[in-house]
Order: C-alpha cells, then sequence, then structure tokens
C-alpha cells in the first residue's frame, strides 16, 4: 500500500516552507491541505492540541507536528537525499544550529525589525555574524557542505522572507558588506529547485509586511 502523505499548510508560513522543501528533496508525494488559523478546522485541532498550529504533517493518518521535528522524522522515514548528516557529532552540530537559528536567531531579527516592539538591530548583527563565521569555516556554498540540510532548510527565513521584510520596511539588515557569506548562501539556498518550488509569491509577501509596517 503507499504511503499517504498529508501536510496541514498555510501559504507564506516558513516553518510549513521548511517541511516543504524537506519532502521535495526527497521526492515525496503529498496533498497539501491549506488551514485558516482564525477559524482553526477540526482536523488541526484534532491532529495538534497542543500547539494548534500549522505545520502538521499526517504519515497514514498519523500527526507528527514542529517543523524540525517533522523533518528529522521525514528523514527518517525516507530515504535517498540526506537531510541531516549520518555521522553522529555533525547531526548533533547541525541540530545544535537549527536550535540557535530558532530560538536566537530568528527573535532578534524580528527585534531587529521592531517587529516585536521597539526596533534594535544589535542582538541581530551579533546572531547573523555567528552565521557568517559558521559558512567562513564551512567553506563550502551551503551550512550542509556542498548540499543542503537540516541547518538551511531551517534558515529559510532568513534566506527568503528577511528580504521581502527589508524591501516593506526600507530597513536594510543582511547586507553584502556586512554579511558577504550569508547574502551569497541566500542566493545560492533560494535558487535550489526544491527550494523554489517551495516558496510563497514574494510580491504577496512584500505586500502582507508593507501592511504591517503601515506602508
Amino acid at each position: 500500500m503507499a504511503d499517504e502523505v498529508k501536510l496541514l499548510s498555510l501559504l507564506g508560513s516558513p516553518n510549513v516552507c521548511r517541511v516543504e522543501i524537506a519532502l521535495k528533496l526527497k521526492g515525496i508525494n503529498y496533498e497539501s491541505i491549506p488551514q485558516d488559523l482564525v477559524n482553526k478546522s477540526a482536523d488541526l485541532l484534532k491532529y495538534n492540541p497542543v500547539h494548534k498550529k500549522v505545520p502538521v504533517l499526517l504519515h497514514n493518518g498519523k500527526p507528527i507536528s514542529e517543523s524540525l521535528v517533522i523533518i528529522e522524522y521525514i528523514d527518517d522515514v525516507w530515504k535517498g537525499v540526506p537531510v541531516l548528516p549520518q555521522d553522529p557529532y555533525e547531526k548533533a552540530q547541525a541540530r545544535f544550529w537549527a536550535k540557535f537559528i530558532d530560538d536566537k536567531c530568528t527573535p532578534a531579527i524580528l527585534k531587529a525589525f521592531g517587529m516585536e516592539g521597539e526596533q534594535d538591530a544589535t542582538e541581530a548583527n551579533g546572531q547573523l555574524q555567528y552565521l557568517e563565521n559558521e559558512l567562513n569555516v564551512k567553506g563550502k556554498k551551503f551550512f550542509g557542505g556542498d548540499s543542503i540540510n537540516l541547518v538551511d532548510i531551517s534558515a529559510s527565513f532568513l534566506a527568503f522572507w528577511v528580504g521581502a521584510i527589508e524591501e516593506a520596511s526600507g530597513i536594510q539588515l543582511v547586507t553584502k558588506d556586512k554579511f558577504p557569506k550569508l547574502t551569497k548562501w541566500c542566493d545560492d539556498f533560494v535558487n535550489c529547485q526544491a527550494v523554489k518550488d517551495s516558496l510563497p509569491p514574494r510580491e504577496a509577501l512584500v505586500a502582507f509586511f508593507k501592511g504591517r509596517f503601515g506602508n
């Protein structure tokens, strides 16, 4: 019997985009089921009763929630293109940087744009410098080396959404003079086919963020 794979999704969500990239890298056929987070569906409340948010992956009717957890599940179940390193140390490092992006980098970026109160880019610049340094140490095209891995996918918000926020707000955060490795990585990442096929329309994102910034 073929696997039944469904994704409770939301257009424009960077966390949903993460899961879609992983699914496309693996060549997994899936059904995307858009959700309304204002009027939450019975399925969303049933399959993610704790957080009540997307993404939720349904594999043969069994739910998995939280984007990074889902990506690791996908990598465990479907072989082929690996998303996590096979070496235990490298795998631990990938998990560390993915958590760093969620816990430290993304909140600081939102603060830099004033999306969580007063605008302050000091912390964001420091966190982004850690990523810049990591790319320098790797000396490769991606955080995953020559191909994208969990860390690259985790940083999807930085690669695509931040540019849309910059355009909408007029605030420049990730500039080539400050972060040459990161800006090159952003370009390389968004031009990967699996990534391009997963990203929402940029124009719609810019329009959404212009509404947030009152422009």
